[in-house]
């Protein structure tokens, strides 16, 4: 059950829609999630209140007012090969759903374990079930 955030400045609705399908169409393609575990929040940080701030070319990668993070918290497991599909695959989709440049990417991954995760009721699911 990944749990993904995307913060991000100038998207519509419609964009944030479409990076919240890319990220989500990844993660099922790269490393097999099944279709309907989709738990998301979409955020644009555009308004008065809030504020996004990055530096528009660290590691040489030169990004701009596009940029979107993606963070993803997910059950620890997945091989060194699964992420960097992932990280490709969120790029492409991106670019093709979103008109998101992938250099404006910004992918970061966070594992947990069974322990970690309760879908309401005060129960640990996972462990519940015996997963």
């Amino acid at each position: 059950m990944p749990f993904v955030r995307i913060d991000t400045l100038r998207a519509d609705d419609k964009r944030l829609e479409a990076l919240g399908r890319a990220v989500h169409d990844a993660l099922v393609e790269s490393i097999g999630i099944p279709r309907d575990d989709l738990f998301q929040v979409l955020t644009n940080h555009d308004g008065a209140r809030s504020v996004l701030r990055y530096d528009d070319g660290y590691l040489g990668v030169h990004r701009d007012d596009d940029v979107v993070f993606v963070t993803i918290t997910m059950r620890s497991g997945r091989t060194v090969e699964q992420k960097r599909a992932l990280y490709r695959r969120i790029a492409e989709l991106a670019e093709r759903y979103a008109n998101t440049q992938p250099r404006n990417m910004l992918v970061m991954i966070s594992e947990n374990e069974l322990i970690d995760w309760s879908f309401g009721e005060g129960v640990a699911h996972y462990v519940e079930a015996g997963r």
